[in-house]
């Protein structure tokens, strides 16, 4: 979680604004928070850490959990792969640590949807393609913003600041929440400490 809000207000957010007014800036970060909101009510992206928390990841709709977590899957990490691109066209750093802070919520993530089609029915070898082909949207994500970029420069600080909603929109709708309802490890140091490591891998990049 450090590593998202660190991404998102410490780099994300000041390169923003460093082009655009805080106005424009502050709405398209808006926008990327609503804009996911709106996302996962559309269940195209489900973030749910606990396969039986959500209905549609029930054993009994085999068939609707496995579509919605490739779909789902596919689109996210093609906003993913969008945001990357758009963070290392502005600059190599900026990059580099909002890659660190998008895998941080996509490997678990990405665990969690194997798990997912494995009780699904499919077999460890078909869960693995599965999770590979959906995550080759992140190239296309990428190559799309590249291109858009090219033909709009203007839509770049635009982009940033909607990827910094995202970050926060996952950290605050997801993760925080977790780390209150975790009894795995609901010593709140530890986890305080966790995540000022996340923000401190931030702060030196």
């Amino acid at each position: 979680m450090g590593t998202l809000l660190g991404a998102s207000l410490l780099h994300l957010v000041p390169e923003a604004l460093d082009t655009l007014a805080p106005q424009a800036a502050l709405g398209a970060l808006l926008g990327g928070i609503l804009t996911f909101f709106v996302l996962e009510k559309l269940v195209l992206w489900r973030h749910c850490h606990e396969p039986d928390d959500c209905a549609v990841h029930n054993p009994t709709h085999s068939h609707t959990t496995a579509s919605l977590v490739i779909i789902g899957d596919a689109f996210h990490t093609f906003i993913d792969g969008a945001i990357i691109g758009a963070a290392v066209m502005t600059s190599i750093p900026l990059g580099i640590s909002t890659a660190i802070a998008a895998a941080a919520h996509e490997i678990p993530q990405e665990l969690g949807d194997f798990a997912i089609l494995l009780n699904a029915g499919y077999t460890r070898r078909q869960a693995m393609v599965l999770n590979l082909m959906s995550a080759t949207a992140g190239i296309v994500g990428a190559v799309v913003v590249y291109f858009a970029v090219g033909a709009l420069p203007l839509v770049l600080p635009y982009v940033i600041a909607f990827a910094a909603g995202s970050f926060l929109y996952v950290a605050m709708s997801y993760l925080i929440p977790d780390l209150h309802r975790n009894s795995r490890d609901p010593h709140p140091l530890r986890q305080t400490l966790l995540i000022a490591a996340g923000i401190a891998t931030l702060v030196v990049l």
